[in-house]
């Protein structure tokens, strides 16, 4: 990645860090602080359905932290699905700066902590990776790179092109002589990804245009792939209309893609129900 890409002409615009204390654990959740660096460490919040269940580790987007998913993180357990979401350098109770190279690189070393951390704690979790809007270079770097170990890809609202969302922050990539491959080159990643993937997007997203989802969707590696448009909604209103069915869409590809339908584990579940 070019340095330049890491100065404070491009770190000043693309990272909006909100800085606070740890806010009151919802119920069934715990806080981890993951050290990335020397002296520097990550807040997560890991949001727990089942030892067994699937997990989701989730990447948000740049104006937000951790505890902006208090009441969402709830709502992904109900679904059966654990829910680990993970701050970066400055954000929450994460101290350091950010920049767009240490953002991949802690995302590598949370991915590692916690594939450690989920057999020490009993969980025998099938990992699933999700990137919202900036998180989805996060995502979209860990899926490249660690393609075996995962069951899949999820991106909302992220970008193909870093060049086009540096225009609209107010960076000119011309004047600091950037070009695609000097960024997060998301769509040159994507295309290593060979695990299910789901892409969706806001019709009238206007940060990131919906074209920048239709280039993910074709870069991507995999066979089985999925573009949904969310009519009506744009960059940040997603989640808010598309309502229950945001939740529902969600578990069903995650259940499809670890095996959680597998008609086995639906007539056990079936014949346990009767005997309630």
């Amino acid at each position: 990645m070019n340095s330049l890409f890491d100065g404070p002409e491009v770190s000043a615009l693309l990272f909006h860090p909100s800085a606070c204390s740890p806010s009151p654990l919802p119920e069934g959740a715990i806080d981890l602080l993951i050290p990335v660096a020397e002296d520097i460490n990550i807040g997560c919040r890991f949001f727990s359905a089942a030892k067994d269940a699937p997990l989701i580790i989730f990447f948000h987007g740049n104006g937000e932290i951790v505890a902006d998913y208090d009441d969402i993180g709830p709502q992904f357990t109900k679904q059966g699905v654990n829910f680990l979401v993970t701050d970066y350098r400055g954000y929450g109770w994460s101290n350091g700066t950010s920049t767009a190279s240490t953002i991949l690189a802690d995302a590598h070393v949370i991915y590692r902590y916690i594939r450690e951390w989920l057999p020490s704690n009993g969980y025998e979790s099938n990992i699933v990776l999700m990137g919202r809007s900036l998180g989805s270079a996060c995502a979209i770097d860990l899926a490249a790179a660690y393609n075996d170990d995962i069951k899949g890809l999820i991106i909302e609202s992220g970008f193909a092109q870093s060049l086009p969302l540096l225009k609209t922050l107010g960076i000119d990539p011309e004047t600091l002589q950037l070009k695609e491959n000097d960024c997060f080159d998301n769509e040159r990643k994507i295309a290593e990804v060979t695990k299910a993937t789901f892409i969706f997007h806001g019709q009238f997203d206007d940060i990131i245009d919906f074209n920048q989802a239709e280039r993910l969707q074709s870069a991507c590696g995999a066979r089985g792939k999925e573009l949904q448009m969310v009519p009506g909604a744009d960059h940040n209103s997603l989640m808010a209309v598309a309502g229950p069915m945001y939740f529902k869409v969600l578990q069903d590809f995650v259940a499809k893609i670890t095996g959680a339908k597998d008609w086995r584990k639906v007539r056990k579940a079936y014949r346990e129900n009767r005997r309630k």
